[in-house]
Formats: C-alpha cells, sequence, structure tokens
C-alpha cells in the first residue's frame, strides 16, 4: 500500500463563518483563514478580533503538530458561569506553510456550531 504524503496548507477566504456554543454566537467573520489537512476536516480559524475573547480562559494545555506548530488552547465561559475546557486552540508563532493562521482561532466542531454561508458545517451530535 502506498503512503500517503501529509499535507496541510492554509487558504484566505471570504465566507460567513458563524460559530455558536449552546446557542450564544461566539464568533462571527467574513475574514476566515481554511487549513485543508490529511485527515481532517476543513478547520476556519478566525481572526481573534471577530471572535468573542472576552468569554475565554486560556488553560494550560499546549499540544504540538509537526506540520503548524505548537497550539495553545482556550475554554469557554457562558453566561451562567459553565464552563467548557479547551475548545478553542490557536498557533501563537505557525510554521512558515501556514503563517496566515497567526492571530487566528479554531473551535472545535464537537463543542461549537459552525454555520458557513448559512449551512451548518458541524457541531455537537452531528
Amino acid at each position: 500500500m502506498p503512503h500517503l504524503k501529509h499535507t496541510v496548507e492554509a487558504v484566505p477566504g471570504s465566507q460567513h463563518v458563524r460559530v455558536e456554543i449552546d446557542g450564544q454566537v461566539v464568533a462571527e467573520s467574513s475574514r476566515p483563514v481554511l487549513v485543508y489537512e490529511t485527515g481532517l476536516p476543513v478547520r476556519y480559524y478566525l481572526p481573534a478580533e471577530d471572535v468573542a475573547t472576552d468569554r475565554l480562559e486560556p488553560t494550560s494545555s499546549h499540544t504540538h503538530c509537526p506540520y503548524k506548530g505548537d497550539a495553545s488552547y482556550w475554554s469557554y465561559r457562558d453566561g451562567t458561569g459553565r464552563v467548557q475546557a479547551d475548545v478553542v486552540w490557536a498557533y501563537p508563532d505557525p510554521l512558515p506553510e501556514v503563517a496566515m493562521i497567526k492571530d487566528h482561532l479554531s473551535f472545535y466542531d464537537t463543542v461549537a456550531d459552525i454555520v458557513v454561508d448559512g449551512v451548518q458545517q458541524a457541531g455537537p451530535g452531528r
């Protein structure tokens, strides 16, 4: 069986992306960076200024991706004080191949509803 090459590509997009957690809009942008990575669904990275960062709390979690670099994570706190840990991540100093994701945040589609141009992309239980 041939070995498939792992690829990662970051491209600027103009789609309207809305992210909701528990029915609350936590991000909305028409300036996403789309990241296509072998074996993963497309990920939408949104500029930090288009995200309700006042609802996010940094965590001590960090991971390393050999294709993107070192990721940092944030938890989401809703208006009732409920916290969902490590639902948002970013690459503060991404590798050169994906440099355009710097200062952009992405959300786990297992917790967040992600709507692109009015079409539900992913979300809890989907």
